[in-house]
């Protein structure tokens, strides 16, 4: 996955799956996670645990990556959401 400049603005020492709670393991075998600076992960406010907007952000992408190999639908049929249909993408 492409990172974003928020993303790596520091050394990144927690890693962070993605989709989690019940899709936690999905994540794990997608390999849906970033690694990500305390600051970003848990602990700032611009973190993703924090921030609703970056936590959006973070699950189009890998959406997104995700549909790199697979289809919308399996996507669908994994994870229960379409994290896209906010940003109109096909």
């Amino acid at each position: 996955m492409k990172m974003k400049p928020w993303y790596e603005q520091k050394p990144a020492v927690h890693e962070h799956h993605i989709f989690g709670g019940s899709n936690r393991d999905k994540s794990e075998a997608e390999g849906l996670k970033v690694y990500l600076c305390l600051e970003h992960h848990i602990s700032g406010k611009e973190a993703v645990h924090n921030n609703a907007e970056l936590m959006r952000e973070l699950r189009q992408d890998g959406q997104r990556a995700f549909e790199q190999n697979h289809t919308r639908e399996e996507f669908m049929k994994m994870f229960g959401k379409n994290y896209l249909e906010e940003t109109n993408e096909e």
